[in-house]
């Protein structure tokens, strides 16, 4: 019978916590024996693998601080000829700007996240609209004019 093989997948996993290290990340992966390839970056991790034990090995890591911990798909896998910098001469990889454009969002989100799950109320609310009095609006006129 023929073999098939398995899907294979890559993601990055972006960690925006101030109590998970992408080291305490990857060692957890580590232990939990999934067949997957990890590497380790500056902003996170890239994983590899078949596509049950990446969403498995996902689902894992962002059990450990779920609102700080981000997944986004990646085309190709770590090291892979097209993308590797050291393939290409140096230099950013193609899709570093826009990465890390990103990563600058997440401490924002991850609070949002954070504020969201606690149910608390939203700070700024929209004031309720009225109508402009027309001696108000021409008190605006006049001070602006008066400039």
């Amino acid at each position: 019978m023929a073999e098939t093989k398995k899907e294979e997948i890559t993601k990055y996993i972006v960690i925006s916590s101030d109590k998970v290290l992408p080291s305490d990340a990857s060692m957890k992966i580590y232990e939990s024996e999934f067949p997957v390839t990890v590497k380790e970056t500056c902003f996170g991790l890239i994983v590899t693998g078949a596509k049950e034990d990446v969403q498995a090995v996902v689902e894992k890591i962002r059990q450990l601080d779920k609102n700080h911990i981000f997944v986004k798909d990646r085309g190709f896998p770590a090291g892979d000829q097209r993308r590797c910098r050291a393939s290409r001469g140096g230099g950013p990889r193609p899709g570093f700007h826009f990465l890390r454009e990103e990563v600058k969002m997440l401490p924002a989100i991850g609070a949002a996240l954070d504020e969201l799950e606690a149910k608390e109320c939203i700070k700024e609310k929209c004031k309720e609209k009225s109508k402009l009095k027309i001696s108000d609006l021409e008190k605006v006129i006049e001070e602006e004019l008066a400039r």
